[in-house]
C-alpha cells in the first residue's frame, strides 16, 4: 500500500480546530477531503500498470480501519465513511497524531439476492501503515473498527469515472462477460478501489473480484 506523508496534509488538523459551528465544520471538511484526495493523484501514480484486460493480485493479511455505512445512495455511504476515516488518521485517535495515509482506499459492496442492485450497506477501509500494524491506535469515534483480516487474492480490473450505483454494476457485469463462467471467484461480494481525486471526471478506479480460499 503507498503511504501519503503528513506534510501532504499540513493544514488540515487546525482547519478543523478553528471550526465552530456545524455548518462550517461540513465546509471545512469538504476542503479538507479535497487537499487529502488530490494527494492522491502522485501516489496514485506509482500503482499504474499497464492497461490489460484484468490482472491478479495478492495482498497480504493485516489489520484495517474500517467504517460501514447504509445511506441511501452509494457515494453517500462512501463520503461520510471516508471523512471519518480521515479524522481518525489525523488526529482522533488514542495516540493523538497523524497516522500515515494509505491507498487504496477500498469499498466492499455486496450485491441483493436478485444480484441486480447493491445491498445499501458499504464497508469503508484503508490498511494501516506498517508502523501501526501491531498495536493500533484506538479511534476516537466508535463507528470505527479496527479488524484483521485474511490474506487476499483479487482479479482486478481498471475503469475510469464516476462510482454511482450503476456504474459499479455496469462494470461488475463487464468484467463478468470478460472472466466467462467460473466458480472460483465471489458472486455475492466485490471491492471497489479508488486511487484517485473524484472531482476528477475520469480518475482512475478499479474493481476487484475476491478470489475463493481452498
Amino acid at each position: 500500500m503507498a503511504r501519503i506523508r503528513l506534510e501532504d496534509l499540513d493544514g488540515l488538523g487546525e482547519e478543523e480546530e478553528e471550526e465552530e459551528e456545524e455548518e462550517e465544520e461540513e465546509g471545512g471538511a469538504a476542503a479538507a477531503r479535497g487537499q487529502l484526495f488530490a494527494h492522491w493523484e502522485a501516489v496514485a501514480s506509482a500503482h499504474r500498470c499497464d492497461e490489460a484486460a484484468y490482472e491478479e493480485r495478492q495482498y497480504p493479511a493485516g489489520k484495517w480501519a474500517c467504517v460501514t455505512k447504509g445511506e441511501p445512495m452509494y457515494e453517500q455511504s462512501i463520503s461520510m465513511s471516508f471523512m471519518k476515516l480521515m479524522r481518525y488518521i489525523c488526529k482522533e485517535n488514542s495516540e493523538g497524531c497523524y497516522l500515515g495515509m494509505t491507498v487504496p482506499v477500498l469499498n466492499e459492496i455486496h450485491l441483493t439476492k436478485e444480484g441486480t442492485e447493491l445491498a445499501r450497506e458499504v464497508l469503508t477501509a484503508f490498511y494501516l501503515p506498517g508502523a501501526f500494524q501491531q498495536n493500533p491506535p484506538v479511534p476516537m469515534d466508535p463507528e470505527i473498527h479496527i479488524t484483521e483480516r485474511a490474506p487476499l487474492r483479487v482479479i482486478t480490473r481498471v475503469f475510469y469515472g464516476m462510482t454511482t450505483e450503476e456504474t459499479i454494476l455496469q462494470e461488475i457485469s463487464l468484467f463478468w462477460e470478460l472472466l466467462g463462467s467460473t466458480d472460483t471467484v465471489l458472486r455475492e461480494t466485490y471491492i471497489v478501489a479508488a486511487y484517485e481525486n473524484p472531482s476528477i471526471p475520469q480518475r482512475r478506479n478499479e474493481i476487484w473480484f475476491i478470489r475463493r480460499t481452498e
